[in-house]
């Protein structure tokens, strides 16, 4: 499965970003400008980044035309075959930024989706990233191995965990103190559908936690991207009889899947 649009965060304090446009739209923008510390300017100023805020087409399109022909990325409210690049709906917890984005078909379900986020994220989920930010020396220091100390702070940061960020844990310093090595784990499913919305919980937890994902050549492509890009994937008959260390996932598909 093909990402329609890489999603990225773009650090623009101090640098300029075109806008052109008057009305709520342009100025619902400029807002967001400049909550992110953007220098906004004019059509004719240098800038890598554009939003083209204009109601009437005929304008709207010669604008965007003017700036692509320049070279500069645009984004198009209202637009969506004509931007290169789209803002998501924010849900923002101190550093922590969750974006959600629809490719810009459908503001009102990135809008519904961020309402939902709001509910659900404590207030303190930014000081729980400041903490283990503020700990990595003593990560390194308790867990030498970079694998091991992913999977430490992964099990940490579960459902349930010492550091669960749901339940608005936040005493990294606390939980370090008393870590332990995580053991190796492997954890074998027989899948039942080739849809990964169908993929049960523990599935989609040890899929997202995985170092290597061993699999049968049937197991489609949509499931294998459950889990984390940088998981090794290793096409297999069946589990060697020594995997490796770490987090192990043994995939097969179901007779009748």
């Amino acid at each position: 499965m093909s990402l329609g649009s890489l999603p990225l965060f773009v650090r623009l304090n101090g640098r300029p970003v075109i806008l052109v446009g008057e009305g709520e739209p342009a100025e619902a923008k400029r807002r967001l400008l400049d909550r992110a510390g953007a220098q906004v300017v004019g059509e004719d100023a240098q800038a890598a980044l554009a939003i083209v805020a204009i109601e009437d087409e005929h304008e709207a399109q010669a604008a965007i035309a003017r700036l692509k022909a320049r070279g500069v990325l645009v984004n198009a409210v209202d637009r969506p075959a004509a931007c290169d690049f789209t803002l998501p709906a924010i849900v923002e917890r101190g550093p922590v930024i969750v974006a959600i984005g629809t490719g810009g078909v459908s503001a009102g379900l990135a809008a519904a989706l961020r309402q939902r986020l709001e509910t659900l994220l404590p207030a303190g989920l930014g000081r729980l990233a400041e903490g283990l930010y503020a700990a990595r020396s003593a990560l390194r220091a308790r867990f030498p191995d970079g694998a091991e100390r992913r999977r430490a702070i992964g099990a940490a940061l579960s459902p349930g965990g010492a550091l669960d960020p749901l339940a608005g844990q936040t005493d990294v310093a606390g939980w370090l103190v008393q870590a332990d090595r995580p053991a190796a784990r492997v954890e074998a499913f027989v899948l039942t559908s080739t849809n990964p919305d169908d993929l049960t919980l523990r599935q989609a937890r040890a899929l997202a936690a995985a170092d290597r994902v061993y699999h049968r050549a049937d197991v489609p492509p949509a499931i294998l991207d459950r889990a984390r890009a940088d998981a090794v994937r290793i096409e297999s008959d069946a589990l060697p009889a020594e995997p490796g260390e770490g987090q192990i996932v043994d995939l097969a598909m179901g007779r009748g899947a």
